[in-house]
């Protein structure tokens, strides 16, 4: 048998340029542009050939260094080295969160279920409070930014209904790598960053939706093109995609698919516009509106198992499809409570409780969707592309403004 020659290392280099007005990283992988998948494929193949050029390594070897952009992820991140081992809980980390005596989170879910969640872990892990720090996912990010530049390491454990923000947070460093034992054992590939520094903690719809009082069925929207119709003029409700990173993704993935032409003629409709992915059900639930443009699927499913008179509506184009990850702070003043919190976050038994309680959907294959409830396998979904999000974002934010004049 012949000597086996050990390839070297190579590593795509990624360069940085800031955006300091915004406050975001904008990054572009030498040579690489982020376009779409078959366009980023060519670039991809173009930098590995002139990588095999310059180094003499094997194809098999150029395509091992470029897994973490070639993987079709949704957090299609920059692999900086191998995950770490799944974590177990054991009674020495609890003992230590113990010790801390508390966890501090900021997230931009529901506060309501944010609050059950705390007293879910609370009751298994008696002695350790959990501080809740709720608002929208663009404020969150500021604040995070805000506080890190001031130095001040606040804030424990984060969860954000932009999952671009996470690439941002990688990207500068200041995310811990932990891997819960559930996300290591069931959860998809695509929805763990490859670093073990993230990973999806929930996943929900944007949808169109209508009061029952003031609209039939048969006279209900199907589609987002329905919305364009003239009889919706002064009807029509929806978030704003510069205070809500559900919103933020909802018009990314729509102008992509749908073009900005639709959002030109959307807002000729006199839409109101509110600010939180949770506004437009609730403006619906009190009859200010009869249709939603886009908003929270959990919120309409809660109101309507409430009683209250909404529906939901699965666009025929598809429905957009939110992801919101959980990750953990290096700076985090309590890091052990933050890993058991995290661990928890990930577990069937909260996983469970967020469908129950937040109407969420989950990526636990040990979980159960509600009865009455159409599967989450069974929708037309329109894909997201945290990477693109963060690429455009503050793009979005301006051409929105523009178009809706708020």
């Amino acid at each position: 048998m012949g000597r086996q020659v050990q390839q070297p290392v190579v590593e795509l280099h990624v360069d940085l340029d800031v955006d300091l007005a915004f406050g975001r990283n904008k990054m572009k992988p030498a040579g690489l542009s982020w376009l779409g998948p078959a366009d980023r494929l060519d670039q991809v193949n173009k930098s590995i050939r002139e990588e095999m050029k310059k180094t003499g390594i094997s194809r098999r070897h150029a395509l091992k260094a470029a897994g973490g952009l070639l993987a079709g992820s949704a957090f299609a991140t920059r692999v900086l080295a191998d995950a770490p081992p799944a974590a177990e809980v054991t009674p020495a980390l609890i003992e230590a969160a113990r010790k801390e005596g508390q966890v501090v989170y900021y997230t931009s879910v529901d506060l309501p279920v944010a609050e059950k969640l705390a007293k879910a872990f609370e009751a298994k892990y008696q002695g350790i409070a959990v501080r809740v720090e709720r608002t929208g996912a663009e404020r969150v990010f500021q604040r995070i930014g805000q506080e890190y530049s001031s130095n001040i390491h606040a804030v424990d454990v984060v969860n954000s209904s932009d999952a671009a923000h996470f690439i941002v947070w990688k990207r500068d460093g200041i995310l811990d790598a932990y891997v819960p034992e559930d996300v290591a054992k069931y959860y998809p590939a695509e929805h763990k960053d490859p670093d073990g520094q993230f990973a999806s903690w929930r996943v929900w719809l944007s949808i169109i939706a209508y009061n029952t009082s003031m609209v039939k069925a048969e006279d209900a929207p199907k589609s987002f093109a329905d919305l364009l119709d003239p009889k919706w003029k002064g009807k029509i409700v929806k978030g704003h995609p510069g205070y809500s990173g559900t919103i933020m993704t909802a018009t990314y993935e729509l102008q992509r698919d749908l073009g900005w032409t639709f959002f030109e003629q959307l807002a000729r409709q006199n839409v109101m516009q509110v600010q939180s992915s949770a506004d437009p059900p609730k403006k619906l639930e009190l009859g200010e509106r009869a249709v939603m443009a886009d908003g929270n699927e959990y919120n309409i499913l809660q109101l309507r198992e409430g009683g209250r008179p909404v529906e939901p509506v699965y666009a025929t184009e598809g429905s957009p499809t939110i992801v919101g990850p959980n990750g953990i702070f290096k700076g985090a003043p309590h890091p052990n409570a933050a890993r058991l919190f995290q661990s928890f976050c990930f577990s069937r038994e909260a996983q469970q409780l967020m469908i129950d309680a937040g109407g969420l959907r989950s990526l636990h294959p040990q979980t159960k969707e509600k009865q009455g409830w159409i599967a989450l396998k069974d929708v037309k979904t329109l894909k997201d592309d945290p990477v693109a999000v963060e690429q455009q974002g503050t793009s979005i934010k301006q051409r929105y403004t523009r178009i809706f004049r708020v």
